[in-house]
């Protein structure tokens, strides 16, 4: 992570994609619960699942299991995913993933991200990240959106013990894109129900289960969210249709 870089954190604005040029035929909604009659209201397609969760040590400790129990497969060399080096920036590198996975049905239109995005879909995901830090146009779009949330925003200083992730479809596999920031979490990369440690920046894959990305993105939110049943400091939001 930069030492001396970072962001306003961002809660889940649903102003932040349109603002950064992406359709307005597309929208950020509120996952109110993983169950099948609450997801079918969700409008449809959804092409992205985002979770908002805490780190702690119990997280820590899963991890480490889930590492230790399953290696990796092949992944699509089309997936898009880049590692975070700015402090604070994980919802928007999570917002990032989710369009740059599904620019086959998103329209972007010209400015800041589609710029980013143009400029970084030939680089590594340590070079998309180098780039990040620089773009003045996000981070203006990042903090614009931070300071508009419902909620007051926090210093950019302010310790912020929350991380987001993206779950994503591509090429006939479910991919969990962790930006790999968190310095108090081993290194990760992209798993679904298995995770890579000090892992190459090559992505992890395991191909679908359901064929059906809402009802298998739920099974690894659940599978997370038990992990530390008591906690409550869970947020679902999905990119949907506007309608």
């Amino acid at each position: 992570m930069s030492d001396n870089q970072r962001w306003i954190p961002l809660e889940s604005n649903p102003e932040f994609l349109t603002s950064v040029g992406v359709s307005s035929k597309w929208r950020i909604n509120d996952v109110y619960g993983l169950d099948s009659e609450l997801l079918a209201t969700l409008p449809s397609p959804a092409l992205a699942v985002l979770l908002l969760f805490p780190l702690n040590d119990k997280f820590e400790s899963y991890f480490q299991k889930e590492e230790e129990a399953k290696k990796s497969e092949s992944v699509s060399p089309s997936v898009y995913f880049m590692k975070q080096t700015v402090g604070n920036a994980c919802g928007t590198i999570a917002l990032i993933h989710a369009v740059a996975n599904n620019l086959g049905r998103i329209d972007v239109s010209t400015g800041h991200l589609k710029n980013f995005l143009d400029a970084t879909k030939d680089l590594s995901p340590d070079e998309r990240a180098v780039k990040l830090e620089a773009d003045v146009g996000l981070s203006s779009a990042h903090e614009e959106s931070a300071q508009g949330g419902q909620t007051e925003a926090p210093s950019r200083d302010e310790k912020v013990n929350l991380h987001f992730i993206a779950l994503v479809e591509k090429d006939g596999g479910l991919y969990e894109l962790e930006p790999n920031m968190t310095p108090t979490l081993p290194s990760l990369n992209i798993h679904q129900w298995s995770i890579a440690f000090d892992a190459p920046n090559t992505p992890l894959c395991f191909s679908f289960l359901s064929f059906e990305m809402l009802s298998d993105a739920a099974k690894v939110c659940r599978e997370l969210m038990a992990v530390d049943p008591e906690e409550v400091h869970f947020t679902l939001v999905a990119l949907t249709a506007a309608e």
